[in-house]
């Protein structure tokens, strides 16, 4: 490798805050923030349908591997179960508990059911860019991924009448964060997995806002042998690690839960009582902040600004 090609790879941080993190100082005196994420993507996903080769081997609920070539029924329709069926439930769900989403939102698949957005706003919750389409852009050319930014933002702001703040790929590719960054428009990012606590990365405009994302404490246990087999097993799971942070906020280390949920996975009917059991749990303790991303960030902000969290 060149001493050039080392230069455009930025550095990464193994430390992070290391031994002792900063009090976050969540709003009410808050041990725990807990953000749930609903993953919205039936039509985003690879089909033939969609101009792909291949139809989509990921996260279809029915351990369907890709298929090259030719078109999967099946498949679509686990995805169309999600934006038809499953996510009114969990939506109904999270309006019975009072508690706000971070919709990650593929633009392509509101794109083909434009009233779910002005749903998402109306019940309260926040949209953040889930890219134009759900693929892996490891190996997307860096000017595609541009236009897809671009297209992504134009899509949602049309669709929910306001321009999503957040972004989260997913499945991000060496030039994501960059080119989100030169879009201008985000005030933060969820294409990170490495923390529990936000925090600011040096980019090409100067400090950038990143919030992680949990690709574990994620109803994607749901979908494969080595996962979730029942609601219980989700609840149990979930519990056990919000207990544990709520046990560290009140010895003095609030932390952030971020929770990964999918209309096509905890929408089912059965693995839905383990989300009602999680909400009726977590609603039972004290000292718990529900928030969005976007409500993350403009804590984070305002009482964490850039030079003091760098």
């Amino acid at each position: 490798m060149s001493d050039h090609q080392q230069d455009l790879i930025p550095s990464r941080d193994l430390v992070g805050y290391g031994e002792h993190l900063p009090d976050p100082k969540w709003p009410g005196s808050a041990v725990i923030a807990v953000n749930f994420n609903l993953n919205y993507e039936g039509g985003g996903e690879a089909t033939l349908a969609n101009g792909d080769a291949v139809s989509e081997g990921m996260l279809n609920d029915i351990g369907v591997d890709t298929r090259h070539g030719v078109r999967d029924p099946l498949v679509e329709s686990v995805f169309e179960y999600g934006s038809r069926r499953g996510v009114w439930r969990i939506l109904d769900i999270f309006s019975k508990y009072d508690v706000p989403l971070s919709v990650l939102a593929v633009a392509r698949a509101v794109e083909q059911n434009p009233d779910i957005a002005q749903a998402f706003i109306k019940r309260g919750h926040e949209i953040v860019s889930h890219g134009y389409r759900w693929i892996d852009y490891c190996q997307v050319p860096a000017e595609v991924e541009r236009e897809h930014i671009k297209r992504t933002v134009e899509i949602l702001t049309r669709l929910a009448g306001e321009r999503p703040l957040g972004w989260m790929t997913g499945r991000p590719g060496p030039n994501t964060r960059r080119l989100i960054i030169e879009e201008g428009g985000f005030l933060y990012d969820r294409d990170s997995l490495s923390d529990e606590l936000p925090y600011w990365v040096e980019g090409p405009k100067g400090p950038h806002l990143v919030i992680p994302y949990s690709y574990e404490t994620n109803d994607n246990r749901f979908n494969g042998n080595a996962g979730f087999a029942t609601a219980d097993q989700f609840f149990h799971y979930i519990r056990d690690a919000f207990d544990l942070l709520v046990e560290e906020g009140r010895a003095g280390s609030p932390k952030l839960l971020s929770i990964g949920l999918h209309d096509r996975l905890i929408g089912r009917p059965a693995r839905a009582m383990g989300l009602i059991k999680l909400l009726e749990h977590m609603r039972s303790i004290e000292g718990v902040w529900f928030c969005r991303g976007i409500d993350i960030a403009h804590h984070w902000r305002k009482h964490f600004p850039p030079k003091s969290a760098i």
